[in-house]
């Protein structure tokens, strides 16, 4: 394993197989439509899939990075990887507060309490849900309403080689 450190200094490992390239090239795979899956980090989920997380109002911002390109890709499944709440707020709402990086552009959402996934005309669907939580400790955690799937099964994990 070789180690790499991003201009932003953390190191990360890099294993055979991977590439690394610059950020024109990167762009040019976005806007191109190569990129099969985004997985993002997010400050607010509306139930309708959209999504806030490029900045918070009041704060200083460098820029909104290339979010806004990666879930407006054609063909992407956009992926949201966050924590359900932060110091008591709700992250997962009927409408986002925050200003938004996309409309309707989240297929999933992954927590450390559940996964929804987001459909179309539907709404939030709880699929997976993490050891120890409830439908109703779910329902308080998130503002936004959901449908309970008939097929909701415990948290997955994945295994990594």
């Amino acid at each position: 394993k070789q180690w790499y450190q991003r201009r932003v200094a953390i190191t990360a490992g890099i294993l055979p197989g991977s590439s690394l390239f610059s950020s024109d090239v990167s762009f040019g795979m976005i806007r191109g439509g190569h990129v099969d899956l985004t997985m993002l980090g997010g400050l607010q989920v509306s139930a309708k899939g959209d999504l806030a997380n490029w900045m918070i109002p009041g704060k200083m911002v460098k820029g909104m990075g290339g979010a806004m390109d990666l879930v407006g890709s054609p063909g992407t499944t956009v992926v949201v990887t966050m924590e359900h709440t932060a110091r008591g707020a709700h992250k997962i709402l009927p409408e986002c507060t925050l200003p938004l990086t996309g409309t309707q552009v989240v297929d999933k959402i992954i927590t450390e309490k559940c996964v929804f996934n987001v459909v179309k005309d539907v709404g939030l669907v709880l699929e997976e849900m993490a050891d120890g939580e409830t439908i109703d400790s779910i329902k308080k955690a998130t503002l936004a309403s959901f449908e309970v799937s008939p097929d909701l099964k415990p948290l997955q994990q994945i295994k990594i080689q």
